[in-house]
């Protein structure tokens, strides 16, 4: 089994000092790392497909299928000339229109349709915004554990990862201390993630409102993340930062998308919603970059948002069940400290205690070779903290089979609990 560690580097690699017309690969473009979580996900999956009993532990993506009234409504558009041509690059006039009636259902957000951009999956709608806002050397403000893309997204537009880290004693939670102690003179945007990828930290009301005062005062752009807005646990919301301080909507772009909410990840339908002149410049950006989105894809989305929610509330009482079961099981092993999440479908536990300690006759120093001792011992496919900015974690899905589940986290209690 090849080493992990190609698929986590610490750090980019270094520009070439090539002349220009050796380099084969641009230094933007090959400073940029592969996707962890995809990269983990593939390898999982090509081992099973050898015929290993692996369990993959590493995408993030609802194990359902997508509502059938969903795609029913792409199989009629395909039937359908008109959806056989090009359309507007910005997004089908009926789907913004449905974008912003949900954003107004579901967060509370007034937006008019020339305020959105649907965007080729929640990927390209965080790519998009950060390029239309960020000039070279512009910093991000990037709490951490941060979604791997974020950092390559925000180097990608020209701008500066500052991340700011959070730990399991705070509930990963990053205070308005730490986020003024990181701010510069060239400070220009804060990425916000609540409902949290990797963590499932859900920040509460107050300090919303707090940290989005504090960057309303600092003269800052906010960047926030609400692909998990619907997976909640236990009563718990996940507060609009642009609802709750409404000040502050003229410097805030929100990313969303269909991927999570209705098991649609596949389908590459994500939005930017916003102040118009920024996006009207993203949707300039996609105009050469990809046009529009493809129209079935676009028909599907429509169908989805202007039904109800059934489809996520059945998903979140599964999710809701095996988050309480996974959490329970990773406390049982000596050694991993597991904080309880709140939202998305996601744990995040701390390894430090198992590291330099023997297990199954090897010694691990990081959570990238703990990974690998568990995928190569246990058959188990985790990702490891590296790829979220914070080592010495790891985070696993619990978007898969009850079965699976269960029988993959005993692997991991079976050998980990082994240790010396």
């Amino acid at each position: 089994m090849g080493p992990m560690t190609a698929v986590f580097p610490s750090e980019p690699a270094a520009p070439s000092a090539l002349p220009p017309a050796e380099r084969r690969i641009s230094r933007r473009v090959g400073a940029i790392t592969e996707s962890a979580t995809l990269a983990v996900d593939a390898k999982a999956k090509a081992l099973k497909a050898a015929g290993k009993p692996v369990i993959g532990f590493g995408a993030g993506e609802p194990d359902f299928p997508t509502p059938d009234y969903v795609v029913q409504a792409a199989v009629a558009a395909a039937s359908n000339p008109k959806y056989h041509r090009y359309t507007p690059a910005g997004g089908l006039p009926e789907l913004k229109e449905a974008i912003a009636a949900k954003t107004a259902r579901d967060s509370g957000l007034q937006v008019t349709p020339t305020q959105v951009l649907v965007t080729n999956g929640g990927k390209q709608a965080v790519y998009e915004a950060l390029a239309t806002m960020l000039d070279p050397g512009d910093e991000v403000l990037l709490p951490a554990p941060y979604w791997t893309t974020y950092p390559e997204a925000i180097r990608l537009a020209g701008g500066v990862p500052v991340p700011v880290v959070a730990d399991e004693q705070s509930g990963y939670l990053v205070s308005v201390g730490q986020l003024e102690a990181a701010r510069t003179p060239r400070t220009k945007v804060l990425l916000y993630c609540s409902p949290s990828n990797p963590t499932g930290a859900v920040y509460p009301l107050e300090q919303v409102e707090a940290i989005g005062r504090w960057a309303l005062d600092a003269g800052l752009w906010v960047l926030t993340d609400e692909i998990y807005e619907h997976l909640t646990y236990g009563g718990v919301t996940a507060p609009s930062m642009p609802v709750v301080v409404p000040e502050l909507q003229d410097r805030c772009v929100v990313v969303n998308g269909v991927a999570k909410t209705y098991a649609m990840t596949g389908w590459r339908v994500g939005w930017v919603v916003g102040p118009a002149d920024v996006v009207k410049a993203a949707t300039n950006l996609q105009s050469h970059a990809t046009s529009n989105v493809a129209n079935l894809s676009q028909v599907a989305a429509v169908a989805a948002l202007t039904g109800d929610l059934s489809a996520v509330a059945v998903m979140r009482e599964a999710f809701d069940r095996r988050r309480q079961t996974i959490v329970s099981m990773l406390r049982q092993i000596p050694g991993v400290a597991c904080p309880e999440p709140q939202g998305a479908f996601y744990v995040y536990p701390s390894v430090k205690a198992l590291l330099d300690r023997p297990i199954a006759g090897r010694t691990c120093t990081s959570s990238v070779e703990l990974a690998e001792l568990i995928l190569e011992e246990a058959e188990v496919a985790v990702v490891p903290g590296e790829a979220f900015g914070t080592p010495g974690y790891l985070r696993l899905s619990y978007a898969l089979g009850d079965e699976d589940l269960v029988e993959g986290v005993s692997r991991m209690q079976r050998l980990l609990g082994s240790a010396e």
